[in-house]
Parts: structure tokens; sequence; C-alpha cells
């Protein structure tokens, strides 16, 4: 997408916000000025990029836990039929169960500490990363293993030419989706058990009545994360098809 479209779409988002707080003027909608003056207050005390870094510290953690988790456990799945068949109704129910009740249990069971936290917002993902990567392992051409065995390709060889290549566009589709779920999943655990964070911060603000400060903080989370999507997550899932569009 151009960057001129991109730059227009949100002058025309802030220009509707800045003309409905105009007509109803109230501190529960605050203008984005005002907003904005509260974000450079907040960043310039060093609140804001304090309990942004730990935010982000507990996305990235729970993130490759998932991801590594999860690729495994759906990579077996979906190269054994048998465990297929046996895990699969393991894998629906954790697919169902509310990531809310995860997130209590994990307080409840492990105590309100680091570990909990981040297993718990794990734990809410791995389903999803199993789901995707055992469409992958299910959709591997049998016919590179065939040339894999005729060429007598070792195990390394085997997983760098063979599996890894294949499995790319899933690695993908499940990090797109594993960032969208995981950062909203984190400010819930925050906001319900730690005492730092987007998460914890949005709560205080809530009993404050701050609505500057909450969408200061938001929306500063929301902006870190597009920047990840476009400038880490679109690129590395672009390159993941370019070996797909030039067989084609």
């Amino acid at each position: 997408m151009p960057v001129v479209t991109v730059l227009s779409s949100f002058a025309a988002l802030l220009l509707v916000w800045q003309v409905s707080a105009g007509l109803w003027p109230s501190r529960s909608f605050p203008a984005p000025f005002a907003v904005f003056q509260t974000f450079l207050a907040e960043s310039a005390s060093g609140d804001l990029p304090y309990h942004l870094g730990i935010t982000l510290w507990r996305v990235a953690a729970a993130f490759f836990v998932a991801m590594i988790i999860g690729s495994v456990i759906g990579i077996l799945l979906g190269s054994r039929q048998n465990l297929d068949r046996f895990f699969n109704p393991w894998v629906t129910l954790f697919l169902n169960i509310p990531a809310l009740v995860v997130i209590v249990l994990a307080y409840i069971w492990f105590g309100l500490n680091e570990a909990a936290a981040i297993g718990a917002v794990a734990v809410n993902k791995i389903p999803n990363v199993i789901v995707t990567m055992r469409e992958g392992a299910r959709a591997i051409d049998p016919r590179y293993s065939e040339m894999a065995s005729v060429y007598r390709f070792g195990a390394l060889d085997r997983l760098r030419h063979i599996l890894l290549p294949q499995l790319q566009p899933y690695f993908a589709a499940a990090s797109r989706s594993g960032i969208s779920l995981i950062w909203k999943i984190v400010l819930v655990v925050e906001l319900l058990g730690r005492s730092n964070g987007v998460g914890f911060q949005i709560n205080l603000f809530f009993q404050l009545f701050d609505v500057a400060a909450i969408l200061a903080y938001t929306l500063a989370f929301v902006a870190v994360i597009l920047l990840i999507e476009f400038t880490v997550v679109q690129p590395l899932e672009h390159a993941s098809t370019r070996w797909r569009r030039r067989a084609a």
C-alpha cells in the first residue's frame, strides 16, 4: 500500500475524530491534541517508554514461546496421522477455552508472577499455531521428500532445503496472526495481575477516569505494533512466498 494512501487515511481519521470531539465536547472524549499533549507529558516523565517496553518484552517472550512449542507440535501432528486423530480433540478444546479463564487459572495456580503472565499468554496462542502449522505439514509435497531420499539428504539438509521452504508461508501466517492476538491478551494479563505495563496503566487511568491518558498509551502501543507489522512481518511474509511465485 502506498505511503501517501496510508497517511491520507490516518489524516482523515484524525479529522473525523477532531470534528466529533468538537461536536461533543466532553472529558470522556478528548480531542486528538489533548491526547497528544498527554502523550508528550507521559513520554517526558519516562513512564510511557518504561511501561511500553515492559509490555513489548512480554509480547516478544510469549510470542517466541508460543511459536516454538506450537510449531513443533503442529508439524508433528501434521506428519503423523495417528497422533493427529488422537490429539485433535485436545487442540479443539484448548482453541475454545476463553483467554480470561486461562489467565485467571494461571495466576491462581502459579501466583502473580512474570512466568505465569507470559505462560498464560503463550497457552492462549499455542493452539492457533498448532492448527496453522499442522495444515502446513499436511501440504508438504511428498515428491521433495522422495528426492531427498534419492540424494540421501541428512536430517539438517532435509530441514533446510525441504521442510522449511515449504513451511515458510505457514510460519509467516502464524506469526502475523500471533502478534495481533498476543498483544491484546498481554494487556488483559497486565490489567489483572501485574504492577507495570500498558495494561496496568490503562487500568490505573480507568480508575482516574483519564480517557486522554488511556488513549495516549493505547495509541502509542498500537503504533509500535503497526511499525512491527509493516517493517518486519509483512516483508518476511512477502519473502517467504517468493519461491512459490517463481515456481509458478
